[in-house]
C-alpha cells in the first residue's frame, strides 16, 4: 500500500520504484477477467474527436521559441561523482527510470508531431508508395532520401533508447501510437501532460506482453501527471478533480475493466482542462530534468558505432522538444554545457570539456543582454547548499551551473598537482573553464558573485597564488606521506623525498607554470620557494652530520642537489616574468651541497687512488701472460685493470654531485697512475737489446793458409737475472704483451671519449639548470665545464699516456724483431750465412726458417700491430745481414764474385718481406735495406780505392766496432766500416795493408766454429 500526495490509498502488484524496467523476454500471459467492454482496444482506434480537440487546445505557451545550434559530444568512460544542480525537488519522488521514459516519450512525440517517421507500418504501405512513384525519377530520388533518413532516425532512436534503458516493448508501442496520433491531425503547440493524456487514452493492456509491464507503464504516466498537478497553482476544486481522476486511472479494475472509452475520455478531459492553466515556468524543474536526461541519452549513445555526425543529428532532434519543454537557446546552452561538463567529470574525456566550454562561453558572453529570454532564464530558480550549514541560497539556472562548476574547479585547483598527476594536459583546460565561469569573489547565503579571472587583475593573481600555495602544500604532504609509508632500505628517505619533489617541480615547470604565468607570473617563484623551504627543513639536520661519502650521503646529496637545480631553474624562469622579482634575491638560498661535497669527494678520490694502484699492481703480479682465449690473445690482467678504472670513473660521475677542476684532476690522476704503473711493469720485463747480440769477433785480415794451434773466439756470458728475464720473453709471450699494449692503445681512446663526454654532460647540465653560481666562490671555475684549464688537463694526461703506450709498443716490437733474428734464429742466420763459402751458405736456407717463424708470429699478433712487428723483423734481418758483412768474423771472406751473389741475396730478402705487395710496403723495406746496399757498394770498390777512402777519412781510427750500436750511423766515409770491409775482403793488397797499418792477426789464426754458448 502506497500513500500518494493526494492522500489516496491504492494497491499495486509491485512497488513502482523497485520493479525496474520489464524483462526483455515476455513472461507467460496472465489470464485476467474482463468486463463486457473488454473490446476496448479496438474501440480505441477511433478516438473521440472532442477529446482530441480538448487536449490539443488546452496548453499554454511553453516559453519563448527560437532555433538553436548543435554540438559534438564524445564517448563515455568510467563514472565519477558529479555535483547536484539544485533544481526544486519532485513532489512525487519520481525515480530516474520514470524521468528517462518521460524524456524519451517527449522526444518521440516531438519527432512524430514534426512529421518525422519513427515507426515502420505494414510493408504494403511502402510498396504502394513505391508503385505510386514508379516512372517519376524525382519522386524515386525523394523516396530514397526519405528511406535513408528514416533508417538513420531509427538507428539514432535505437541507440538513445538503449542508452536510457527503455523497454523495447514500451518503445515500440509509444512509437506506433504517436505515429497514429500524428497522422490524424495537426497538433500545434503541445506539452508533456497532453502527450501523456493522449497516450493513456490510446494505450491498453493488449499493447503489452504482460499485465505487470502495462500496469507499471500506466502508473508511471499517472505519477508524472500527479507531479504536474502539484506544480500548477490550482484551486481546491481543481485539485480535487485531479485527485479523483488520477485515482480512477490508477485503479486497474475501474479504468481497465469497467470504464468504456467515452468515460475514459471524460476523465482525461477533466485533467486536461485543469492542467490547461499550467505554463512551462510552473513545471520548469521537471522539464529541465527531462531535457537533461535527453542530452545524457544522446551523449551516452555516442560510441564507436555512432560517429560524431550522428550525435549532431541526435542533438538536432532533441531540439525539437524545445517548444514542448519550454527550452530557449540560452537554456539549451546552459543545460548542454552542464551535461557536457558532467560527462567530462564522469569519463575524463577532454572532448566533453572542450564542447562544454563552447556552450558555457555562449552564456558568459550573453550575460549582460536584456530581453524576454534573459528574464525567462532568470526566473528558473535553483537551491544551492550554503556552507554546509543547512541553509540554501537561491540562484537562477545559469548562476547555479556556473557556481557549481566554479566550485568544482576551485577544489581541483587547490590540489592541482594531485588531481592532474596522470593527465597534466587537462590542467590548462580547467583553468580556461574557470576563467569562463568565473571565480567566486563574493559569497554568502543570500548572494554569490562570480568574476572572470581576466577581470580580477590583482585579486585574481592573489587567488591563483593561493592555489599554488595550497597545491604545493598538498603535493608535499602527499609525497611525504608516501615516503614515510614505504620501506626501502636501499634508498634513504630524504633521497626518496627529494626525487619525488623534483618530479613535482618538473611538472610545475613544464605543465603548470606555462599556464599560470599568463594570469599569475609569480606562481613559479611561489612554488619554488615553498618546495625549497619544505625540503630544506628536513635536509638541514642531515647535512650537519655529514663527514664522509657514506652510502646515505651518496644517495641524499645528489638527490638534494638535483632538486635544488630544478627549483633554481623554476625560480629563475619565473623571475624573468614576475613583478615581484625586483623585491626578491637574485637566486634561492641554495642548500650547501657544494661546500659539503667538495672535501669529502676529494677524500674519497684519494682513497680510490690508493685502492686502484693496489688492485692494478696485484693484477699485474698475478699475470702469467697466457692468452685469455683462442679469440683473445691478450693478458687477462689488462681487462681487470680497465674494469677497475671504468668502475672508478662510473662511480665518480654517478655521484651526481657538483664537481670542479680539482675533482677532474683527481680522477685523471687515478687513470694516469693506474696505466702508468701497468705500462712501467711491462717495460721492466724487457732486457737491453744489446744482450741479444752475439759476441763481437776480433778484427782479422784474411789469410787462406791454415795454421796449427788456433785461438778460440771470445765468448759472452749474461747475468743470471738477465737470463731469467730472457727465459720469460718467449715469442708467444711477447706477442701477448704486444696485443695487450694494442688493447690499451684502443681502450685509452674510448676511455678519453667517455670521460670527456661525461664531464661535458655534467657541465651542460649545470649550465642548463643555472647552478654555476653555487661554485662562484671557488677558484677553479664552473661546474663540469670544458674550460681552458680542463682542456689542458685532458690533453696533458691522455697525451702522456698515449705517448707512453706508443713508446712501449715501439720497444716491444723492436725487441721482438731483434730476438727472433739475433737470438731465436741465430744458428740459422748469423752462424750459417756465408760461413766458409758464400755459394754454399746462401740466404735461401735461412728464409725457410724465417717464413715459419713469421707465419707463427702473424697468427698470434693483433692485426693492428702486425705490420709493426713484421717491420721490426725486417729491420732486424737487414741489421743481421750487415752484421754478417761487417762483423762476420775470421771465417767469412768475400771476393768480388761473392759480392754479386750477396747482392742477389739482399734482393731476395727484400722481396721476401714485400711478398708480392701482400707484405710490407716497398718503400719501408727499401729504407731498411739502405745501409746494407751502401755496404755492398763499398765492397764493389777496388781495394786501392777503399784504402784511399780510409786514409782520407776524418773519423776515429778505432779498431773496434760496437755491433749493438746503431749501424745506421756508419756512413760511407766511416773509418770503422772501411776497416771491417778490408778485413773481410779476399784480397792480398787489403791483407797486407791491414797487417802493415793495424798489425791485425791473420784470420787463419782463429777457430771460428760456432758453439752452443754463442747462441746464448
Amino acid at each position: 500500500m502506497i500513500q500518494s500526495r493526494f492522500r489516496t490509498t491504492y494497491f499495486l502488484r509491485t512497488h513502482p520504484d523497485l520493479s525496474g524496467p520489464p524483462p526483455s523476454r515476455a513472461p507467460p500471459p496472465i489470464i485476467v477477467e474482463r468486463s463486457s467492454s473488454s473490446d476496448i482496444s479496438s474501440s480505441s482506434r477511433s478516438l473521440d474527436s472532442s477529446f482530441d480537440d480538448n487536449i490539443a487546445t488546452s496548453s499554454d505557451d511553453g516559453g519563448p521559441q527560437s532555433n538553436g545550434t548543435t554540438v559534438t559530444p564524445s564517448k563515455l568512460g568510467k563514472e565519477q561523482e558529479v555535483p547536484a544542480l539544485g533544481l526544486p525537488k519532485l513532489y512525487t519522488g519520481l525515480a530516474d527510470d520514470d524521468l528517462d521514459e518521460a524524456a524519451y516519450i517527449t522526444l518521440l512525440a516531438s519527432m512524430a508531431f514534426s512529421r518525422i517517421e519513427i515507426y515502420s507500418f505494414e510493408d504494403k504501405n511502402k510498396e504502394n508508395v513505391i508503385k505510386h512513384s514508379a516512372g517519376m525519377k524525382s519522386t524515386r530520388d525523394e523516396v530514397d532520401v526519405q528511406s535513408k533518413n528514416f533508417e538513420r532516425h531509427l538507428n539514432l532512436l535505437h541507440a538513445v533508447h538503449t542508452q536510457m534503458q527503455i523497454s523495447g516493448v514500451a518503445d515500440a508501442c509509444m512509437r506506433k501510437r504517436l505515429m497514429e496520433l500524428a497522422a490524424r491531425r495537426n497538433w500545434g503547440q503541445i506539452n508533456v501532460p497532453q502527450i501523456l493524456l493522449v497516450l493513456l487514452h490510446s494505450v491498453f493492456r493488449s499493447d503489452f506482453p504482460s499485465e505487470k509491464s502495462y500496469i507499471q507503464w500506466k502508473l508511471r504516466q499517472v505519477n508524472i501527471l500527479e507531479e504536474f498537478c502539484f506544480s500548477a497553482n490550482l484551486a481546491a476544486s481543481e485539485r480535487q478533480i485531479c485527485e479523483t481522476s488520477l485515482m480512477k486511472i490508477r485503479s486497474t479494475k475501474e479504468w481497465d475493466m469497467n470504464m468504456v472509452p467515452s468515460e475514459r475520455a471524460k476523465v482525461l478531459s477533466g485533467i486536461a482542462q485543469v492542467l490547461s492553466k499550467l505554463s512551462a515556468l510552473d513545471a520548469y524543474h521537471f522539464n529541465i530534468r527531462l531535457y537533461e536526461k535527453l542530452l545524457f541519452g544522446v551523449l551516452g549513445a555516442s560510441d564507436d558505432n555512432h560517429p560524431t555526425m550522428e550525435v549532431d543529428d541526435s542533438v538536432g532532434l532533441v531540439k525539437l522538444t524545445w517548444s514542448i519543454l519550454g527550452i530557449t537557446p540560452e537554456i539549451h546552452s546552459v543545460i548542454h554545457g552542464w551535461v557536457l561538463f558532467q560527462q567530462f567529470v564522469k569519463t575524463d574525456e577532454i572532448s566533453f570539456l572542450d564542447s562544454a566550454m563552447v556552450e558555457l562561453q555562449k552564456i558568459a558572453s550573453s550575460k549582460n543582454n536584456e530581453g524576454k529570454e534573459e528574464q525567462y532564464l532568470e526566473s528558473l530558480s535553483c537551491s544551492i547548499s550554503c556552507n554546509g550549514n543547512g541553509n540554501e541560497m537561491k540562484l537562477n539556472l545559469a548562476e547555479a551551473v556556473f557556481f557549481l562548476i566554479s566550485s568544482w574547479c576551485d577544489i581541483k585547483l587547490q590540489a592541482y598537482h594531485l588531481h592532474f598527476l596522470k593527465k597534466p594536459s587537462y590542467f590548462g583546460k580547467v583553468v580556461s573553464l574557470l576563467s569562463i565561469v568565473g571565480v567566486v569573489t563574493s559569497y554568502d547565503c543570500n548572494t554569490v558573485k562570480l568574476t572572470r579571472l581576466d577581470g580580477l587583475k590583482a585579486s585574481g593573481t592573489r587567488k591563483l597564488r593561493t592555489y599554488v600555495e595550497r597545491s604545493i602544500e598538498a603535493a608535499y604532504k602527499a609525497v611525504e606521506d608516501s615516503v614515510n609509508s614505504e620501506s626501502k632500505e636501499s634508498i634513504h628517505p630524504l633521497a626518496l623525498l627529494a626525487n619525488r619533489l623534483r618530479l613535482v617541480a618538473e611538472k610545475e615547470i613544464t605543465v603548470f607554470f606555462p599556464v599560470l604565468r599568463q594570469l599569475c607570473p609569480d606562481s613559479g617563484i611561489v612554488a619554488a620557494m615553498l618546495l625549497h623551504q619544505f625540503y630544506g627543513e628536513k635536509l638541514k639536520p642531515f647535512l650537519k652530520e655529514v663527514s664522509n661519502l657514506s652510502d646515505d650521503v651518496r644517495s641524499v646529496l645528489p638527490a638534494a642537489y638535483s632538486l635544488d637545480r630544478e627549483l633554481t631553474h623554476l625560480f629563475t624562469s619565473a623571475s624573468k616574468e614576475s613583478i615581484l622579482s625586483p623585491l626578491l634575491k637574485e637566486d634561492l638560498e641554495h642548500y650547501p651541497i657544494v661546500q659539503i661535497a667538495k672535501p669529502i669527494i676529494l677524500d674519497w678520490m684519494i682513497d680510490q687512488l690508493e685502492q686502484t694502484s693496489e688492485w692494478t699492481g696485484r693484477a699485474f703480479k698475478l699475470e702469467n701472460w697466457e692468452p685469455i682465449s683462442f679469440q683473445q690473445n691478450l693478458a687477462a690482467s689488462v681487462i681487470e685493470v680497465f674494469r677497475i678504472i671504468e668502475e672508478t670513473v662510473d662511480q665518480f660521475f654517478d655521484l651526481n654531485l657538483p664537481m670542479d677542476i680539482t675533482h677532474l684532476q683527481a680522477l685523471l690522476s687515478i687513470v694516469y697512475h693506474s696505466l702508468d704503473g701497468y705500462l712501467s711493469g711491462l717495460l721492466n720485463q724487457l732486457v737491453e737489446k744489446n744482450c741479444l747480440y752475439p759476441p763481437v769477433p776480433p778484427l782479422t785480415r784474411f789469410v787462406e793458409t791454415a795454421t796449427t794451434g788456433k785461438k778460440k773466439l771470445p765468448e759472452s756470458h749474461l747475468d743470471e737475472h738477465v737470463n731469467r728475464k730472457l727465459n720469460g720473453l718467449t715469442i708467444s709471450k711477447l706477442c701477448i704483451k704486444l696485443n695487450t699494449l694494442g688493447y690499451i692503445q684502443k681502450q685509452i681512446v674510448t676511455l678519453e671519449d667517455r670521460v670527456g663526454k661525461s664531464w661535458a654532460l655534467l657541465g651542460r647540465s649545470a649550465k642548463h639548470k643555472q647552478a654555476q653560481v653555487e661554485v662562484s666562490t671557488t677558484s677553479n671555475g664552473g661546474i663540469g665545464t670544458f674550460s681552458d684549464e680542463a682542456n689542458e688537463l685532458f690533453a696533458n694526461t691522455f697525451n702522456n699516456i698515449k705517448s707512453f703506450i706508443a713508446k712501449s709498443i715501439s720497444k716491444f716490437c723492436d725487441f721482438t724483431g731483434t730476438k727472433i733474428i739475433f737470438s731465436d734464429l741465430r744458428d740459422e742466420f748469423l752462424s750459417y750465412l756465408y760461413r766458409g763459402n758464400v755459394e754454399a751458405a746462401r740466404l735461401e736456407g735461412f728464409l725457410v726458417h724465417l717464413d715459419v717463424v713469421l707465419n707463427n708470429v702473424c697468427g698470434m699478433i693483433d692485426g693492428t700491430l702486425r705490420d709493426l712487428v713484421v717491420l721490426s723483423i725486417c729491420r732486424a734481418s737487414m741489421e743481421a745481414f750487415t752484421w754478417v758483412m761487417l762483423s762476420g768474423g775470421p771465417s767469412r771472406g768475400f771476393s768480388d764474385s761473392d759480392i754479386v751473389l750477396i747482392r742477389e741475396d739482399l734482393g731476395i730478402l727484400k722481396d721476401f718481406f714485400i711478398a708480392d705487395k701482400e707484405g710490407l710496403s716497398r718503400i719501408f723495406v727499401e729504407k731498411e735495406a739502405e745501409f746494407a746496399e751502401e755496404i755492398l757498394g763499398l765492397y764493389s770498390l777496388p781495394t786501392e780505392t777503399i784504402i784511399q777512402l780510409l786514409m782520407s777519412s776524418s773519423g776515429k781510427n778505432s779498431t773496434e766496432l760496437d755491433p749493438c750500436g746503431n749501424n745506421g750511423s756508419l756512413q760511407f766515409n766511416d773509418s770503422q766500416a772501411l776497416v771491417r770491409i778490408l778485413c773481410h775482403k779476399k784480397d792480398t793488397e787489403a791483407s797486407m795493408f791491414l797487417k802493415r797499418k793495424y798489425n791485425l792477426p791473420a784470420s787463419s789464426d782463429y777457430d771460428d766454429t760456432p758453439s752452443l754458448k754463442d747462441s746464448t
